[in-house]
């Protein structure tokens, strides 16, 4: 194993250079806990410090809080943005229809981005979740009309099967795709992370470390009852909370032993399984990002990756991803 400066790659077919470590900013609302606008302020700093070049968001995110902070950040700097800047349309907070790809709601929701970002152009612009009431078609076609105005300099889709991003690729080229990836969510590995290498777009990883589960520090049962999305989570419930921890034990028994963070060689393990794949971990500590961003910039042997795989070999992790409810909108294939 070696270590090196934060590495490099290029964000999609033709996009920008951004560090392979990005950061996901779902953190600045207080989805996974309290988030304070002052403390995603000092975040934004430490990613600045650390080589973090690549910010990731969505009007979602405490219903536009998290896209305000940026916006704020960026004016306190006098609007100069060392962040290639990624957002998502397509989850909404009405509850009579919580996704929506109808292209006058998408136009709307863009036009609110740009004015909370306080940008003339998204650098990278998500379909957040498909609506089955339009074909992805018709939804790529919506999203080329957003780069043909200037607002947007590329586009992508978050959880979306390998068909359908084939799909879309045939309309407009595809920068992007997110889609959860990790060494306990390994699902892409089923097409996605080929087809996306296959078409030139970048696999953008969220929740590279596992919710927790892939850190030295993973969430305990009474911490897990005060996050009401992680206590819908099977993963997070008994019997598999414990049998998880048990796993996470053993991971971080091997990190110590090869000298680095649990996070760190998680991040690590993922950048290494393509050129293509960029994680975003989302923290509100400062302690925490430092730990993902070191392994931006960790070089795995083969020798280290086979350790890794023969404590988290596939399939390990007790539980489904999401719950019945929390599987609305995501696209399985596999």
């Amino acid at each position: 194993m070696k270590h090196s400066d934060m590495k490099h790659r290029v964000l999609g077919q033709n996009g920008p250079t951004v560090s392979v470590v990005g950061y996901g900013a779902m953190s600045f609302s207080d989805f996974y806990g309290p988030a304070t606008d002052d403390g995603s302020m000092r975040i934004l700093d430490a990613c600045v410090e650390l080589g973090i070049t690549h910010i990731d968001t969505a009007n979602v995110y405490g219903n536009g809080r998290s896209e305000t902070v940026i916006g704020e950040w960026l004016k306190r700097r006098g609007g100069q943005a060392p962040f290639t800047i990624a957002t998502k349309v397509g989850i909404t907070s009405d509850p009579d229809q919580r996704l929506n790809n109808d292209p006058a709601h998408m136009k709307e929701a863009l036009e609110a981005s740009l004015r909370r970002l306080g940008v003339e152009a998204i650098d990278l612009y998500y379909v957040h979740r498909r609506d089955t009431r339009f074909e992805i078609e018709e939804v790529t076609q919506t999203m080329a009309e957003f780069v043909k105005a200037g607002k947007v300099k590329a586009i992508g889709f978050s959880e979306i099967a390998p068909s359908s991003l084939r799909r879309a690729n045939a309309v407009h080229p595809i920068a992007a795709v997110q889609s959860e990836y990790s060494l306990s969510t390994r699902a892409p590995e089923l097409g996605l992370v080929q087809t996306c290498a296959g078409i030139g777009a970048s696999l953008v990883a969220f929740s590279p470390v596992g919710r927790g589960l892939l850190t030295d520090r993973p969430h305990q049962a009474h911490a897990i009852e005060k996050m009401p999305w992680m206590r819908a989570n099977p993963r997070f419930n008994p019997p598999n909370l414990a049998a998880n921890l048990e796993y996470n034990r053993k991971f971080r028994d091997l990190a110590a032993d090869m000298g680095v963070a649990a996070a760190s060689l998680a991040i690590a393990w993922l950048t290494h399984q393509g050129d293509h794949v960029l994680p975003i971990p989302g923290t509100r500590s400062v302690e925490h990002l430092a730990e993902v961003a070191a392994g931006g910039g960790i070089s795995l042997s083969a020798e280290d990756l086979a350790r890794i795989e023969a404590v988290l070999p596939v399939g390990w992790t007790h539980g489904d991803r999401y719950s019945v409810g929390q599987w609305t909108g995501p696209e399985r294939f596999c």
